[in-house]
């Protein structure tokens, strides 16, 4: 069995983005060789996810809404217990829990199966800094 491991860096602006890293992680299963197995794509800080969706601004947009009505940006102490220890993104860590902390789809054919309009996005709710994202493809 193979085994091939890549670590992305992205640079993220704004406190909430949502970035699509299909491209890259294509490029990690070709680079591995891997015909047939499965990919592993994790968010390597606690306030950041990886989800599969549609690349839709409307959806985007709809989302950040809605985490922001769940969990909304508070830095004071009183809303999370979190920002008592000196943090301010107890918000980040809820948005997390809600969108998830990885995928793993399979690959067949040394592609990304994926279904109509699927695409893999990391998610930051606490960003304005790098950020690394685990690729891990594993297979024959």
């Amino acid at each position: 069995m193979k085994s091939h491991t890549v670590k992305l860096k992205l640079n993220i602006k704004d406190r909430m983005e949502f970035v699509n890293i299909t491209p890259q992680v294509e490029e990690a299963v070709r680079e591995s060789g891997v015909r047939e197995g499965l990919c592993l794509v994790n968010a390597m800080h606690i306030t950041a996810s990886v989800f599969i969706n549609d690349d839709e601004p409307g959806l985007h947009r709809d989302y950040k809404k809605w985490l922001e009505e769940l969990a909304p940006f508070d830095p004071s102490p009183e809303r999370y217990h979190h920002n008592r220890t000196g943090e301010d993104n107890g918000d980040a860590h809820h948005k997390r829990q809600i969108m998830g902390r990885e995928v793993v789809v399979a690959i067949t054919d040394g592609r990304l199966d994926f279904g109509p309009w699927e695409q893999v996005f990391y998610g930051e709710f606490d960003g304005r800094r790098q950020k690394r994202i685990m690729v891990k493809v594993i297979g024959e």
